[in-house]
């Protein structure tokens, strides 16, 4: 291989992007806008609910539940329905979230010392933020029964259940969603670049002189590899950049360990965009190609939804996706400062899915030099 053909290659295709202001603001604002938008926008945090109340009893005790709901920093609006017949319209029409019911007698069992029950009725069209507000709802009853408790010398609950969260103490969400944009927003432009790549020098015609040149297939991989790996690595530092500086993302690990987790995922995600430029010949099919790759690959790694409830054959799938063995990487080394043993175990697949990509890659290239 000849380094000084590899980087003619490489200057010129980094010139290809960065000469134009167009293509020097795409690289670098999208993503920072994506990065401050995805981090409020794309979370599974349930806030600001509405809530209507059926209070049938009316009496101290359930007022004072009542109350405990209206100060809750999760629920926006606490409104009372007149009769039983509002219940169904709340819910159907989505002007709540929940309907909490209080029966009649309510106060007075609580005051008698005797089992009192309250009702929510939660709006099952939204399943994962109806259990969210149901476990508000209980932590809320759960801190009402202990005053109770303590306010009328009853018996204390047999057992109680202490939480406490490792890694994430106060549960914000930010500290989840942030470090998996960096795996994603990495990921985006790399392949971008990667795929309309080929695709760039094919519609130009220029492609046709890359095959009669001396550069030999291994020399144009590289050339086309080393480029986005470039910008990959430039892009990557200015997001964590920004998650630790403006997001106050913790990072309790090694920054050279992120590095080299970041290097490999680079190059695997090269290694796609490579191949899928190779396929393709003009910059359309190579946009579509990346966007057909990009949101399966999203959704299988374990970005929102865990991967141990997807289907067994999906879970295997996901093996090949590289974006889920990095997200368990960074989320690893900025919240629990994971070490380099651990993270090695981790992203070695990484390895394995970048030497099978760009392999597939260069038989392309080989291929279209014969």
């Amino acid at each position: 291989m000849n380094l000084v053909r590899v980087k003619a290659l490489v200057i010129k295709e980094l010139l290809a992007v960065l000469r134009d202001r167009k293509s020097r603001t795409v690289l670098i604002l999208p993503p920072l806008l994506q990065l401050t938008i995805f981090a409020f926008a794309a979370t599974l945090e349930v806030k600001n609910i509405e809530l209507a109340v059926l209070d049938k009893d009316g009496g101290k005790a359930a007022t004072e539940l009542v109350q405990r709901f209206s100060g809750s920093p999760y629920f926006k609006r606490v409104y009372p329905l007149r009769a039983q017949g509002g219940v169904a319209p709340a819910l159907e029409d989505e002007k709540a979230m929940a309907v909490l019911v209080l029966e009649e007698g309510f106060s007075r069992d609580v005051a008698a010392g005797r089992p009192a029950s309250a009702q929510i009725l939660l709006d099952g069209r939204r399943s994962n933020a109806a259990q969210i507000v149901q476990g508000y709802a209980q932590r809320i009853v759960e801190q009402y029964n202990r005053d109770l408790v303590e306010r009328y010398g009853l018996a204390p609950p047999p057992a109680t259940l202490v939480a406490r969260n490792w890694f994430n103490p106060n549960l914000d969400y930010l500290w989840f969603t942030v470090p998996n944009l960096i795996g994603m927003l990495t990921m985006v432009v790399a392949l971008i670049v990667t795929a309309l790549s080929v695709a760039r020098e094919r519609e130009l015609g220029t492609f046709d002189q890359l095959l009669v040149s001396p550069l030999s297939p291994r020399e144009i991989l590289a050339g086309k590899t080393l480029p986005a790996m470039i910008l990959g690595a430039v892009e990557s530092v200015l997001i964590v950049t920004v998650a630790i500086l403006v997001f106050g993302i913790p990072c309790e690990g090694s920054l050279l360990v992120l590095a080299l987790a970041m290097v490999l995922f680079l190059l695997s995600v090269v290694g796609f965009g490579l191949f899928i430029s190779s396929l393709c010949n003009t910059q359309q099919q190579a946009i579509l190609g990346t966007f057909t790759f990009m949101m399966p690959a999203t959704l299988i790694s374990g970005f929102a939804t865990p991967i141990e409830t997807m289907p067994a054959f999906l879970q295997v799938v996901s093996l090949a996706n590289p974006m889920r063995h990095f997200l368990v990487a960074v989320r690893g080394i900025m919240l629990k400062g994971m070490p380099l043993s651990t993270v090695l175990a981790t992203i070695w697949p990484l390895a394995v899915i970048a030497v099978v990509t760009l392999s597939l890659a260069g038989w392309f290239f080989r291929k279209g030099l014969k």
